[in-house]
């Protein structure tokens, strides 16, 4: 075949390889308002830097069915994100539903694999009906599918992972954004195991979209999904913003960024959030917007576990993590929901070498028969486990409560390189209205109550800890920014050039 003729035929393949599922699939996306994969590549990665590999692929089971899955339904390759390398892929709908066959599973597994490899992020843009059948059939289909790569699911915290699940997200859509470090979800979509109708036929009668995977479901009970957003624009927007706090692998340090016009201004504004009275509650996230750099705050499962608040921000340029308590949901007491939610904060900062600065207000853990069933002992532990691992610098203040076991987990005690306490603070073993009833057996109300109120109170505040250094300073809420600032620059790991151990790093991304 002359020269001529070999490059027109791969210029031919090609195109027909980019035409994804043809122009009327891709019309009817259009007038669904849903972008196409290209489409949605463009806004993820900066503009003329994706480096496609393993365009030609197509489905192995067939010549039949080779001729219907250009790319086999997955566009993969390298691209630049803020003009860092990443690897990419991304489900093409219009190919069989971007199933999962034999070869797109290679070619995902190749991109994984250098970017674990090379140390460079991974990206994941789901939107898939699951297994292709019948490729995945009888036990040539399962031998050649499933088991066969052992790099296909196997996750070690070494560069981060960040994917978005978005419309139909089944299979290997919902497996990634387990295995991420970073999900975000468009309203709308569905994330489950199955489809509804596979389901529907395993358990016998109909199911609920919603009530199977619905954003609403994995926002406030499951907690897979770290983010949502309204369109397939802000969902690569927000997968752009997350890796702008993360370094490209956990040996190098995060990036540092200008810090913005007006931070830190106004300190005395916390003053006018905390309330003086210990009961009163107030909305932690409001004290912490003063102390970061503007703007910077970047929460993760906002609507998860609300007693605690866990975020990626920036003080003074550089990137950290902040856990905290929120008084304004159940008075800060953190709930089984909550330690999942700051366990699984907690190992990705150490595994990416983020400082952790935790802000305490808390009277302690959830208790009762609910709490029980839902597991909160194992959840506890599991939440000592991950403070006691933790070998980034951290700092934590004490703001007001800091009772029984929840101090420890939440940094107090030997589990800090500093702690420090508002002026405010109390700590002791438990609340101590719980206390007086416990000890002098007086409920509120009866005689004697309040005396025995009094003298147990006298010991809760903070100098006695102050007196013993095991709180390392008392400061004041306004000189809290710049308290912090100092001690992170103090505490930095100069001798392993700023990287953590990372014990953690092969710690369950979804338990």
């Amino acid at each position: 075949m002359a020269h001529e003729d070999m490059l027109s035929k791969l210029d031919h393949m090609r195109a027909q390889a980019k035409a994804m599922g043809g122009p009327d699939k891709l019309a009817r996306r259009r007038e669904q308002g849903k972008l196409n994969a290209q489409e949605r590549l463009d806004a993820l990665v900066d503009k003329d830097s994706f480096f496609e590999t393993g365009l030609l692929g197509r489905s192995s089971f067939s010549a039949k069915e080779a001729a219907k899955t250009p790319r086999d339904g997955k566009i993969t390759g390298f691209g630049r994100i803020d003009g860092r390398d990443v690897g990419v892929v991304i489900n093409d709908f219009t190919t069989k539903g971007a199933s999962t066959g034999a070869i797109n599973s290679k070619k995902m597994g190749y991109i994984r694999k250098t970017c674990t490899e090379r140390g460079m992020p991974f990206v994941h843009i789901g939107e898939s009906t699951g297994a292709r059948l019948p490729d995945a059939m009888g036990s040539k289909g399962m031998g050649t599918m499933l088991g066969n790569d052992t790099t296909q699911f196997r996750r070690l915290r070494d560069t981060p992972w960040a994917a978005a699940a978005l419309d139909t997200s089944f299979g290997s859509s919902a497996w990634l954004c387990c295995c991420a470090d970073f999900a975000v979800m468009k309203k709308g979509s569905i994330m489950s195991v199955s489809s509804p109708r596979l389901v529907s036929m395993a358990i016998g009668e109909k199911v609920d979209l919603e009530e199977l995977g619905g954003w609403r479901l994995h926002a406030e009970q499951t907690g897979l999904i770290d983010q949502f957003v309204d369109t397939d624009e802000d969902a690569m927007a927000m997968i752009r913003q997350f890796l702008s706090y993360m370094p490209s692998h956990n040996r190098e340090l995060p990036p540092v960024a200008a810090v913005p016009e007006g931070s830190g201004a106004d300190q005395e504004r916390i003053l006018d959030i905390m309330p003086e009275k210990r009961t009163q509650v107030y909305n932690m996230k409001k004290i912490l917007d003063v102390i970061f750099d503007t703007g910077s705050i970047f929460e993760i499962k906002p609507r998860f576990g609300k007693s605690a608040v866990v975020a990626l921000a920036r003080l003074n340029g550089n990137v950290v993590g902040i856990v905290a308590n929120n008084p304004q949901t159940g008075g800060g007491a953190l709930s089984a929901e909550a330690c999942r939610k700051i366990i699984d904060f907690t190992v990705m900062c150490d595994s990416f070498n983020i400082p952790i600065v935790r802000f305490m207000d808390t009277p302690g853990f959830v208790v009762g028969t609910d709490a029980e069933r839902r597991g909160a002992p194992g959840h506890i532990m599991n939440f000592m486990n991950a403070t006691c691992l933790t070998t980034v610098p951290q700092v934590t203040v004490i703001c007001r409560k800091a009772y029984g076991r929840a101090y420890v987990a939440m940094g107090g005690g030997a589990h800090n390189d500093s702690m420090i306490a508002w002026p405010n603070a109390e700590i002791s073993f438990m609340d101590p209205v719980f206390a007086t009833s416990i000890v002098h057996n007086l409920t509120a109300g009866d005689d004697g109550f309040e005396a025995a109120l009094a003298e147990i109170q006298k010991d809760l505040e903070v100098w006695d800890m102050a007196q013993i250094f095991s709180a390392h300073d008392v400061i004041k809420p306004q000189e809290t920014r710049d308290y912090i600032i100092r001690l992170l620059e103090i505490h930095q790991r100069r001798l392993s050039g700023g990287l953590g151990q990372h014990l953690m790093r092969s710690w369950p991304t979804s338990y």
